[in-house]
């Protein structure tokens, strides 16, 4: 079994773990460019082709959960094969979609096996390594996290840019990086949890724990945060495509790049954290990041009702993603606080729950193609209902809290 692993080994295995880790992003984001295209190919409306957004996001949600139990009853190494040749088949079903059922159930196949590298590449981390190094391997999956949203759609607006190929070329490269992850894997990955430490999942003790952190007011609230603002984003995710390229005429080029920049914004976020988390607080933090973004937000929806020009739509979004680096970090250290005895129950619905409300959030911005308001509406109220999760639920933990969680 892989334990610890030094010099190129580790190299190696860094590599492995990127590649697994930006399957997720790149699954969600590389196509955005493409949405224009693809409704006007499929004879499409915008609902349409967001929806197939929406059942990717709702593939990830399910596929975190279902292949984590699974991984830990069965290791990490065969759920990785078997996922890995599923997204290839499911990517393949999308590249050939004569229409958007087709494209819509595709889609929710590749996000559930793509969930297999996203909550995979976590727990291959905690398998094989500990101490200061399991520290530093997981802050290089945050790295891949921030980064790859900002590169997917760049990779997807230069291969739509090349001459022989057409939205459908977006769908047969991610096969490609598909076939790719499964020779790797099966080349260089050896099994990383031993028989010894493998746990039968059961579902009553799922349904138990969960049933545990729904009572748990202080961790919902937390979760609530992530959940509204991290899923209210798919808005922004959803919209931007059809809002910057149809009414502001934007090259998906150049979309490409304006959606990259706030992948910048996230690492900023994400870094202000580290930075000014100990001496100001991640409570301080995370409450003016909720504020300061449902002020961004309301900047958008104003520029949205105005017809207002793409700069007041660009600058506020950049500083709400800034503000998202800032959540997404510390609504989860602080969620998972006193959670040691259930950190794997309360991963996955810190990881399912955005995914679920992206899925709602995403389809809602096509109900008026001809303006940018619903995505202005919904990044708004959801930035507005993070902000009253976290004033009323959220608080503190108590000294009872904290010498149950000792004990546990």
């Amino acid at each position: 079994m892989l334990r610890n692993p030094t010099g190129r080994d580790r190299l190696g295995l860094a590599l492995l773990l990127a590649m697994l880790t930006v399957l997720g992003p790149l699954n969600i984001d590389m196509y955005l460019p493409a949405f224009p295209e693809i409704s006007a190919d499929l004879g499409a409306s915008a609902s349409q082709v967001q929806a197939s957004l929406t059942s990717c996001l709702i593939g990830l949600a399910v596929g975190q959960v279902v292949i984590g139990s699974v991984s830990d009853a069965r290791g990490r190494r065969g759920p990785l094969l078997v996922c890995g040749v599923l997204f290839v088949l499911a990517s393949a079903l999308c590249a050939l979609a004569p229409g958007t059922l087709v494209l819509i159930l595709g889609r929710f196949l590749q996000g559930f096996t793509a969930g297999a590298g996203v909550v995979l590449s976590r727990a291959v981390v905690r398998d094989v390594f500990d101490g200061a190094a399991l520290t530093r391997f997981f802050a290089l999956i945050m790295v891949v996290v921030a980064v790859a949203p900002m590169v997917a759609p760049i990779l997807g607006g230069g291969v739509l840019w090349l001459p022989f190929t057409d939205w459908r070329s977006v769908f047969w490269s991610l096969a490609l990086l598909g076939v790719v992850i499964v020779l790797v894997v099966a080349a260089r990955l050896p099994e990383t949890l031993p028989a010894e430490r493998r746990i039968p999942a059961t579902l009553g003790g799922s349904l138990r724990a969960m049933g545990a952190l729904l009572r748990d007011r202080r961790y919902l609230g937390y979760t609530l945060v992530v959940g509204l603002l991290h899923g209210g984003s798919f808005a922004y995710v959803a919209g931007t495509p059809f809002v910057y390229q149809d009414l502001y005429g934007v090259s998906p080029q150049v979309f490409g790049l304006l959606f990259g920049v706030n992948g910048v914004a996230i690492i900023l976020g994400s870094a202000a954290v580290g930075r000014l988390g100990e001496s100001v607080g991640e409570r301080p933090l995370l409450r003016l990041a909720v504020v300061t973004a449902l002020a961004a937000t309301t900047v958008v929806l104003g520029t949205a009702l105005l017809q207002g020009p793409l700069i007041l739509l660009v600058v506020p979004i950049f500083v709400y993603m800034t503000c998202m680096g800032v959540i997404l970090t510390g609504s989860f250290a602080l969620a998972m606080e006193g959670q040691e005895s259930r950190a794997g129950s309360a991963g996955s619905l810190l990881g399912a729950l955005p995914m679920l409300i992206g899925a709602v959030v995403a389809p809602l911005v096509g109900v008026d193609e001809t303006t940018a308001v619903p995505m202005g509406i919904l990044l708004c109220a959801t930035s507005a209902l993070g902000l009253l999760a976290l004033v009323t639920m959220t608080g503190p933990p108590s000294q009872k809290r904290s010498a149950t969680s000792t004990t546990a």
